[in-house]
């Protein structure tokens, strides 16, 4: 059985209890079910009938308009698809009341209130106030878990990551504008095969370190100071994510106890990720070291988050957290401290969660302190 096939096999046994189908039409959803990546679809799924006898496959078409044709059939062959100039999500709320369903099942986090009042003026008036279900997340909690080939390609988008930041390494120095930094590394990756950047490249230097998201601009890196990288690719549609600080020029003491307190924390974290235990609990392994080193007022975001199809993803690891770690859930773990008008530090990661433990897939690049 084809991997698509088998995911929306588990979507099937995912809808909520009276639901007969589903509807998704959130771009990373409708790939995960049926390949195609187009900027324009959605996907609708029959439940079959319960009965006795041998189970069947779930019935599912793909709603996509003429500008796809080629690439639909090439990219989901083993689906039926369906051309035509009227919105996708319009269009799948048809089929699937014309299939008999009387409640289905759909993004509500995805899906705009103009979406959904098309969708519902194609449904028979005597259905219309209680056949779509909302359901948030449905789709995006079945991504949670990476199947084996997912992995690969998480593996192999890691592994291009890391050889980015050897490379960018050598660009890095005083008087080079942060956007010259941000450009070198984006136009290798490119060159590298990535598809594209995961995210706007964050190259922070100086007093600018101390903003978790600071865009790179024009100004120019530091005699001395901390330089925070904060990129990722996507190669074969799925994204990395990796945080590395280092520092030009020679550290102050302060400097130095804060990095390292900084990599105490993120190492703590990942030693903490392994089935079974919960997302908060991953987050306050981070927090009680940098509690220790009184950074935790300095510490403004959550750890980490999931990472696939999507930048981010769930699961959520931060504070009272409570689902569980599977196997198969790709991670991030990124603790940071900031310290307003001075500098910032911050150390990323993308982890698999495995059978036995956990898996650190940006290995490759060591985290140990960088002066250049």
């Amino acid at each position: 059985m084809h991997e698509v096939d088998r995911r929306r096999q588990a979507l099937e046994t995912a809808l909520a209890a009276g639901a007969g189908g589903v509807l998704a039409n959130h771009g990373p959803d409708v790939r995960w079910l049926t390949g195609f990546t187009g900027s324009s679809g959605a996907v609708a799924i029959a439940a079959p009938p319960a009965g006795r006898g041998k189970r069947s496959a779930p019935k599912a078409v793909l709603f996509t308009d003429g500008r796809y044709t080629e690439q639909a059939k090439a990219e989901a062959p083993g689906i039926k698809i369906v051309i035509e100039r009227k919105p996708p999500a319009t269009l799948a709320a048809a089929w699937l009341a014309e299939q008999g369903v009387t409640k289905a099942a759909y993004d509500s986090t995805q899906t705009t209130v103009a979406q959904l009042e098309g969708m519902k003026l194609v449904v028979p008036g005597a259905l219309r106030r209680s056949f779509f279900a909302a359901q948030p997340g449905l789709v995006a909690k079945l991504r949670e878990v990476k199947d084996s080939g997912e992995i690969v390609r998480m593996q192999k988008a890691a592994t291009l990551g890391c050889k980015l930041f050897d490379f960018v390494l050598s660009r890095i120095e005083s008087g080079v504008p942060e956007r010259e930094i941000s450009l070198a590394l984006e136009v290798e990756a490119r060159r590298s095969g990535a598809e594209g950047m995961s995210f706007e490249t964050i190259v922070a230097s100086g007093p600018r370190s101390s903003r978790p998201h600071h865009r790179a601009g024009a100004e120019k890196l530091p005699k001395r100071g901390f330089v925070t990288l904060d990129f990722g690719v996507i190669l074969d549609g799925y994204c990395s994510d990796m945080t590395r600080t280092v520092h030009l020029g020679k550290a102050s003491s302060r400097e130095w106890d804060v990095y390292h307190s900084v990599l105490e924390a993120q190492q703590a974290a990942v030693r903490a990720v392994r089935p079974g235990v919960t997302c908060g609990e991953v987050d306050e392994a981070a927090r009680e070291v940098l509690r220790r080193a009184k950074l935790a007022k300095a510490f403004s975001h959550s750890t980490g988050h999931g990472v696939g199809l999507e930048i981010h993803e769930g699961p959520r690891i931060a504070t009272g957290q409570k689902q569980e770690l599977q196997p198969g859930m790709v991670i991030t773990i990124e603790p940071g401290a900031y310290l307003a008008g001075e500098f910032g530090v911050r150390i990323e990661d993308m982890v698999l969660v495995t059978e036995s433990g956990h898996e650190v897939l940006t290995e490759a690049s060591p985290t140990a302190w960088i002066e250049l």
